[in-house]
């Protein structure tokens, strides 16, 4: 474990923690997303701003939680280019595992151009075993228009998160580091160091008491898709002149220019 690593663990266990249960009126299913990418560092430095304005989730005596997630797509992948091409309107299609509590959701992500996002879930046996789930096909047309059967897995992802709640429990800030890729279709694997993904969930553009303590350590709001991010980073063949900054800002966050591929 690194020095920033224990600094993020030592702080979090000296906060006060919030189960599920408590953060049942918060579940914010039709919300507006802003996110913010981070390093280590400056999350060491958010988390001793928020110690007395914030819970942390804690699930099964955990506070730190692992996750797993499975993104798919077209065979010329569609979803990865309207991204990439900035459309207002987009989707993701994902099954993701909450490894802790092994939990597994085949998952429909809308975004609209109000920049809205919505969310629809159905519980699925495994990453692996999903199709068949009465349900499955019906979520993923009538949530994007596409067969289940024409996806095929692209990527994926497996990092930590932890989530904050702020005390009025008005929203969400869920801060996800260690976060690794796999290409299915290139076979290729690449790590991230010190990167940090912070992301704002709230109902609506109302006021949040992070937004002053994201900005006082310098950190802005910023557009950051781990899928797509994850795809570019594992496929060079991949369409990506409009993600070069943000990996260009990845490789400023980790000092030095990641080794194609690497893990």
């Amino acid at each position: 474990m690194g020095k920033e690593d224990s600094a993020i663990k030592d702080l979090l266990d000296s906060m006060t923690p919030i189960t599920l249960e408590e953060m049942s009126d918060i579940r914010l299913m039709n919300r507006l997303d802003t996110k913010y990418v981070a390093s280590k560092a400056q999350l060491v430095q958010l988390l001793g701003l928020v110690q007395d304005k914030y819970y942390v989730q804690e699930t099964l005596e955990r506070r730190i939680i692992p996750y797993l997630t499975t993104y798919y797509d077209t065979e010329d992948h569609l979803m990865y280019i309207m991204h990439h091409n900035k459309r207002a309107r987009r989707m993701k299609v994902r099954v993701r595992t909450y490894v802790a509590s092994h939990l597994t959701f085949l998952e429909v992500k809308n975004k609209n151009n109000h920049a809205r996002t919505k969310k629809k879930r159905i519980e699925v046996p495994s990453q692996d075993d999903f199709r068949g789930v009465e349900g499955a096909h019906e979520l993923v047309q009538r949530k994007t228009g596409l067969d289940l059967d024409r996806l095929n897995a692209v990527v994926r992802n497996q990092f930590e998160r932890v989530t904050l709640v702020n005390k009025g429990k008005t929203e969400r800030l869920t801060i996800d580091f260690n976060i690794g890729f796999h290409n299915f279709e290139t076979g290729h694997d690449h790590g991230t160091d010190q990167l940090v993904i912070i992301e704002l969930k709230r109902d609506g553009n109302v006021f949040s008491p992070v937004c002053n303590l994201l900005r006082d350590i310098h950190v802005h709001p910023t557009g950051f898709s781990k899928c797509c991010i994850g795809m570019a980073l594992t496929d060079p063949d991949l369409k990506q002149n409009n993600f070069k900054p943000k990996l260009r800002n990845l490789e400023k966050i980790n000092g030095r220019k990641f080794i194609d591929h690497e893990l």
